[in-house]
């Protein structure tokens, strides 16, 4: 990531879409190593063992769709992000996620940067997007564990101004 800017006047650290699409790159990449751990434990709604194939053709879009956002605003970036989400989804999982990314560009929406609180609030919006996308939403699935994940970043966010620290904080979530 590029060196992260401290908006002028405050204690704030602000992130570019540059930054976005490298964080999700690297997810992407880590990803990729979990696929047959997540395929392992896909059994709903049906135990067909393809949902971390899915999640990540569905990244692979997404990164390849962020890279031809036109500029680096966050905002931008994250709009690409979701329209490469959207266009690449395969399955359920990747429909649900592209829901996520739609939600996450709709909370980065015109940003030219973000914080760790702005990406936080950003992600809970994701997650509850991807609830209202559904008729019958179904605990135990990628939607639980986007929710958990984008509460624990938001309570992170409210301690420390840190991202690292937040997204740490995400990742332990979506592991428990």
């Amino acid at each position: 990531m590029q060196e992260p800017r401290v908006v002028k006047g405050s204690d704030t650290v602000v992130y570019s879409g540059q930054d976005l699409r490298e964080m999700f790159t690297a997810a992407t990449s880590w990803l990729e190593k979990s696929v047959p751990d997540i395929n392992a434990l896909n059994v709903f709604p049906v135990p067909d063992g393809d949902c971390g194939t899915n999640m990540l053709l569905t990244m692979r879009s997404t990164i390849e769709e962020a890279y031809r956002a036109p500029d680096n605003d966050a905002g931008a970036v994250a709009q690409a992000m979701a329209r490469g989400a959207l266009m690449g989804a395969r399955g359920n999982s990747g429909v649900i996620l592209s829901q996520i990314f739609r939600g996450l560009a709709q909370g980065l929406e015109g940003r030219d940067s973000f914080s760790s609180k702005d990406f936080a609030a950003a992600f809970v919006k994701g997650s509850d997007v991807a609830y209202k996308a559904l008729t019958r939403p179904v605990e135990g699935t990628i939607l639980t564990v986007a929710r958990d994940a984008s509460i624990a970043a938001q309570k992170a966010s409210s301690k420390v101004d840190d991202l690292v620290h937040v997204l740490e904080a995400t990742v332990k979530a979506a592991r428990d």
